[in-house]
């Protein structure tokens, strides 16, 4: 065998060795992506069935607000309908950029509610509205924990696919679009907060 040859098999080797590494990195980075959307998908499952007992609580008291209400029941299923699409397929953007909005309309519908529930203090002093509004607050900290988390595992992912020479193969190992960041409406509200005006 020629010097050529064993230098060529070597280089494929070689080749062949650094596609399995980073065949099983990306897959990792994969599978780490798909898992921190399922803590994403246990918290907002439980502020979707929180909504229907805070419904049922507020409903007594808010019988002409039924606008109010039917919004924030079409919000919720619509939500959840694009949490099970996006659950699917938490790697595909256009579900995730789905997801992302319709939280933003379910976040709008809740903060109507809680603006008119304003006007109700009795309603606000009950123990079981308080218990349900504890419920509702410490889940959306629970969304926001799994959601960075996410968001952190598609930066890896896609940070991962995106160096030299991983960005040459990837597509070849079946990795061919990046993930999308989960984006809320609370997004905006936090990237513009430090653009504070005192004019």
């Amino acid at each position: 065998m020629a010097t050529a040859d064993i230098v060529t098999l070597a280089l494929l080797a070689l080749l062949a060795l650094y596609l399995f590494s980073l065949y099983n990195r990306l897959t990792i980075r994969r599978t780490r992506l798909r898992n921190a959307f399922a803590q994403i998908e246990v918290q907002l499952k439980r502020r979707y069935d929180l909504i229907p007992n805070l419904l049922e609580t507020v409903k007594g008291y808010l019988q002409h607000e039924h606008t109010t209400l039917t919004a924030l029941a079409q919000a919720r299923n619509t939500a959840r309908d694009s949490l099970q699409a996006a659950a699917a397929e938490p790697g595909d953007r256009e579900k995730i950029l789905r997801l992302g909005q319709d939280q933003g309309a379910l976040d709008q519908a809740l903060g109507h509610l809680h603006v008119n529930l304003e006007a109700y203090p009795q309603l606000q002093g009950s123990q079981n509205m308080a218990q349900l509004s504890e419920e509702l607050t410490s889940t959306e900290n629970k969304v926001a924990f799994a959601r960075q988390a996410f968001n952190d595992a598609v930066t890896d992912y896609n940070l991962c696919k995106q160096q030299v020479p991983a960005l040459f193969f990837a597509r070849l190992l079946g990795h061919r679009s990046d993930a999308t960041l989960l984006q809320f409406s609370d997004s905006a509200l936090i990237q513009d907060a430090t653009r504070i005006s005192f004019q």
